[in-house]
C-alpha cells in the first residue's frame, strides 16, 4: 500500500519560513518524480515544484513562476523523502499543499497523470 504524508505545515507570519516534508511507502522512490501542489478553496490544484528521479546526470527541478527564488524542492532517495523549503512567505502562499508522484515523468516539469497524492498539510501565512 502507497502512502505519501506531508508534515510541516502551520501558521508562520509574512517573511518567515517552513519546510514541508513528505514521506513515502510502498513505492520504488527513486523510480518517481515527485512533486508539491497546493489549492486553495474554489480553485484548482496548482504545481509549485517537482523534481524528477536521481539520475547519474542529476535531478530537473521546475518551479512555478509565483516561487521561483523562494522556494526550494529536494529529495533524499535514502529516507524515501522530499521536502520543500519555503523561505519569503507571502499571504498568498496560504494553501493545502500536497505530496505527489509520479512515474511517468523522466525528465522536465511534472506533467504525467499523477500516481499517488498524499492527504495534505496546511500552509497559513500571516500579515
Amino acid at each position: 500500500q502507497v502512502q505519501l504524508v506531508e508534515s510541516g505545515g502551520g501558521l508562520v507570519q509574512a517573511g518567515g519560513s517552513l519546510r514541508l516534508s513528505c514521506a513515502a511507502s510502498g513505492l520504488t522512490f527513486n523510480s518517481y518524480a515527485m512533486g508539491w501542489f497546493r489549492q486553495v478553496p474554489g480553485k484548482e490544484r496548482e504545481i509549485v515544484a517537482s523534481i524528477t528521479r536521481s539520475s547519474t546526470i542529476g535531478s530537473y527541478t521546475f518551479y512555478a513562476d509565483s516561487v521561483k527564488g523562494r522556494f526550494t524542492i529536494s529529495r533524499d532517495n535514502a529516507k524515501n523523502t522530499v521536502y520543500l523549503q519555503m523561505n519569503s512567505l507571502k499571504p498568498e502562499d496560504t494553501a493545502v499543499y500536497y505530496c505527489a508522484a509520479d512515474r511517468s515523468t523522466v525528465w522536465g516539469r511534472m506533467r504525467g497523470a499523477i500516481d499517488y497524492w498524499g492527504q495534505g498539510t496546511q500552509v497559513t501565512v500571516s500579515l
